[in-house]
């Protein structure tokens, strides 16, 4: 091989590289979602499904949004859990709407904000309507206790650590314990203040988002994380009580790519 050739051979090969990174962050990683199937149920007998829906930042309703909710209806989930940035920008409720519609509208959901409900000056009654019309709710420093399959459900759903004002004992007031219990907190860093603040209360679970699994890394590295991840990435963290999952959530801010951090749904039983 001459070094002419040699050299076209190199350029061709850096070329095709280029390519195949920009078909992955913009394309593969954002719209060919990773269902992530989790059982955590102590038991086999009237175990609960849960789906965990993150980080929309809905703009606009896409065929990927329509594949989710097809999948959803198809799972028929007990439960849904949207864990904020469901939007980002002011007028795009009527998209998330859109999305909402077309999930069964007997399946119960529970909403919480994030920081980009905050930053994007989204008027939460607004917000509130939307999700209340499709059968959800949304918990702003507030729990709930459901009954589902014979067992009783508590559900605490915090305001946004970063963007709103997160107040875990609010949260709790008047909680009625059960034995399961469920928290929904965008940021996951707030786990370690609810860790601190939980005192005899059994948490199950803490269902995060916030992160998008970093976006963009480079061998499991994040160069960035947004203010309220702390130590914390994405997947399972079970090192200490209680547990946590991150979802790296579905869409994008800042920069419209995702590498390394495919966006991603989750399914449970628990």
């Amino acid at each position: 091989m001459t070094n002419l050739t040699r050299r076209k051979f190199i350029k061709r090969g850096i070329l095709a590289l280029i390519r195949l990174v920009l078909l992955d962050s913009i394309w593969f990683e954002k719209y060919v979602i990773d269902w992530n199937y989790f059982d955590i149920s102590k038991s086999k007998k009237n175990r609960i499904k849960i789906i965990q829906i993150s980080d929309l930042h809905f703009d606009e309703l896409r065929y990927f949004h329509k594949t989710i909710a097809r999948k959803i209806n198809s799972i028929q989930p007990d439960l849904v859990f949207i864990t904020g940035d469901s939007v980002d920008k002011t007028g795009k409720t009527a998209s998330l709407n859109e999305f909402l519609q077309l999930i069964d509208q007997s399946i119960q959901k529970y909403a919480i904000t994030g920081n980009w409900e905050y930053w994007g000056d989204i008027n939460l009654q607004e917000l509130k309507s939307v999700y209340s019309k499709n059968n959800c709710e949304l918990l702003i420093n507030e729990n709930r206790t459901i009954s589902i399959r014979n067992r009783e459900i508590s559900i605490i759903g915090i305001d946004d650590f970063v963007g709103g004002n997160a107040d875990f004992g609010k949260a709790v007031e008047n909680l009625k314990e059960t034995e399961t219990t469920i928290v929904l907190s965008h940021c996951p860093e707030h786990r370690d203040i609810i860790t601190k603040q939980k005192g005899n209360l059994n948490i199950d679970l803490v269902l995060s988002g916030h992160t998008h699994g970093g976006q963009i890394t480079f061998l499991g590295i994040a160069p960035f994380k947004p203010k309220g991840s702390g130590k914390y990435l994405k997947g399972w963290y079970t090192e200490s009580e209680p547990k946590m999952y991150i979802s790296k959530g579905i869409g994008t801010s800042i920069l419209p790519i995702r590498f390394g951090a495919r966006a991603e749904m989750v399914e449970m039983d628990i």
